[in-house]
């Protein structure tokens, strides 16, 4: 006799992963008209996982779906388990489909599990439901020395968070008390179009401040330094700062500015993170309170579409102490970040900024995906994410990228 209401059936399958298994319990559901309502399946270290949430049309009889069903289990050598789901229950499930839901990301050269009870413990405080938990890194051989040199981790949440911005904090203070790193961003669309990143050069692209070795080169090292940090930690105006700087410089032979230029230390994970954005059609610029210089040395290098930096002064071989046109400040940089976004036709939302000191804090804010990288305090504290402790290929899990997806 055909039933008189609709029920609603969650399969769970569990057991050795073997080729065709799927398609083997699909052929048995399809025998009998079900409609598939959802379906999750996940392997770890070749033991399957596969939840199959059907529904049972009127004309069929549930009975005899799940007997073919343990039958064929029994043939594939899977474990099988049926769990009737009242149909209130469902829909309270489906209700529960607009929520807000969140990415919440962790990266460290290995996880631990106290690293993980630590962030589910902030997500369970906060009310929120992990959906899903994926390893966007490689797997790491326990005997071989390979270049998966970091271990990260995705969860995907839903949920209104009771407090977003304690629920922020408390991720930092885990992250701040541990060798690894946190990033927590809406999921949303533009997440996943993003198209234009904007570094920061000194201290981000490269591990230096490039006006720092021209110093010492010049004899005025100590000068320069103290004015440089002053400027980083906001204690003085950038303009002011740069032009006291560069009059430090006159009378430096142009040939020093090459020689520098050719030993730029890349920051770790530069060159594979550019090289990831380039294959997958991003565009990228440098925009810097430094020189188009080595903004331009950098942009033959690691491919970089655009350069907006100082320009300084140089005649007759050597600088003057001055500069050519308008300072590239923190506002600037601001308003460049913008105009580069109009001049590709993409949305603020859609563009990434990358910095380290206060005179990014104003492309940070703009930019709907800000990055402190290795940051000053005062500038990680007010930046939408930081990255403390892994490389500027950190930036590729943050979008999602799982490493064989990433040309190394």
């Amino acid at each position: 006799m055909a039933q008189s209401s609709k029920e609603v059936i969650l399969l769970n399958i569990s057991g050795k992963d073997k080729p065709g298994l799927t398609a083997s319990l699909m052929d048995v559901l399809s025998q009998y008209n079900v409609n598939i309502l959802d379906m999750g399946q996940s392997v770890i270290h070749q033991d399957l996982g596969l939840g199959i949430l059907f529904e049972v049309p009127k004309e069929s009889k549930s009975s005899s779906i799940l007997k073919d069903l343990l039958f064929k289990s029994y043939e594939l050598g899977t474990h099988i388990k049926f769990t009737p789901v009242p149909i209130e229950k469902y829909e309270e499930w489906v209700s529960n489909q607009g929520k807000k839901r969140y990415i919440i990301t962790l990266l460290a050269p290995k996880l631990t599990a106290s690293n993980l009870s630590q962030v589910a413990r902030v997500i369970v405080e906060q009310k929120l439901n992990i959906d899903t938990i994926s390893r966007l890194s490689g797997r790491k051989s326990l005997k071989k020395k390979d270049n998966i040199s970091k271990a990260v981790v995705e969860f995907t949440v839903r949920g209104t968070p009771i407090d977003i911005t304690a629920m922020k904090q408390a991720l930092l203070n885990i992250a701040s008390g541990s060798d690894f790193d946190i990033a927590f961003q809406e999921d949303n669309v533009y997440r996943r179009t993003r198209r234009l990143v904007c570094f920061d050069m000194d201290s981000t692209l490269i591990q230096t401040e490039v006006i720092d070795e021209l110093a010492e080169k010049a004899g005025v090292g100590t000068k320069v330094k103290k004015i440089t940090e002053s400027a980083m930690h906001g204690e003085i105006d950038f303009k002011e700062s740069f032009r006291q700087r560069i009059a430090l410089l006159k009378g430096l032979d142009e040939a020093v500015l090459k020689e520098i230029a050719e030993n730029l230390p890349i920051t770790e994970g530069a060159e594979r993170l550019l090289h990831t954005l380039k294959q997958y059609g991003y565009r990228t610029a440098i925009l810097s309170g430094g020189f188009t210089y080595f903004g331009n040395y950098l942009k033959a290098q690691l491919g970089i579409d655009y350069v907006f930096a100082n320009e300084l002064e140089i005649k007759n071989g050597k600088l003057t102490g001055h500069h050519l046109h308008e300072i590239v400040d923190g506002k600037r940089k601001a308003e460049l970040l913008e105009l580069l976004a109009f001049k590709e036709d993409i949305h603020l939302e859609q563009v990434i900024a990358v910095g380290d000191g206060a005179n990014d804090l104003a492309m940070l804010e703009k930019a709907g995906m800000g990055i402190a990288f290795h940051a000053k305090p005062t500038v990680k504290a007010s930046a939408q994410h930081a990255i403390s402790v892994n490389g500027l290929d950190t930036i590729l899990y943050l979008l999602g990228f799982r490493d064989r997806e990433i040309n190394n």
